[in-house]
């Protein structure tokens, strides 16, 4: 088995550095800048899980998420929201277009990992 993929999606280049630096061990880490590059990442790289960010431009991570987890080929990829608040607002709203978990910024790496591990067995 190969490594699992992950989709870091942030208008934050900073952001997608961190966690690349974080997970890029043990996991493929795919970036995405906005909404739309990670709806098509979604369809052209089929990532085991999706770290999507809410606010970005082109199109925010709820439209993302919603069309992803819509999609026929998508639906299935776990979607996990990074927020920069944690407001009970954007929990709810993150649900209902289908997210599967949510993680407020600044995120420690045990956060990160502990969230991942919810949705993907890390392969040896």
């Amino acid at each position: 088995m190969g490594k699992k993929k992950i989709l870091v999606v942030d208008d934050e280049p900073n952001i997608r550095l961190i966690v690349r630096r974080l997970l890029g061990k043990d996991y493929i880490v795919l970036e995405a800048n906005d909404g739309e590059e990670a709806v098509d990442a979604a369809r052209k790289q089929k990532p085991d899980l999706i770290l999507m960010d809410i606010m970005m431009p082109r199109m925010d991570g709820y439209s993302a998420c919603h069309t992803i987890r819509t999609g026929q080929g998508t639906k299935t990829i776990p979607v996990v929201m990074l927020a920069a608040v944690g407001y009970e607002l954007n929990k709810k709203l993150s649900k209902e277009v289908g997210a599967s978990g949510y993680i407020t910024k600044p995120f420690s790496l045990q956060d990160l990992l502990d969230t991942i591990g919810k949705f993907l067995i890390k392969d040896k």
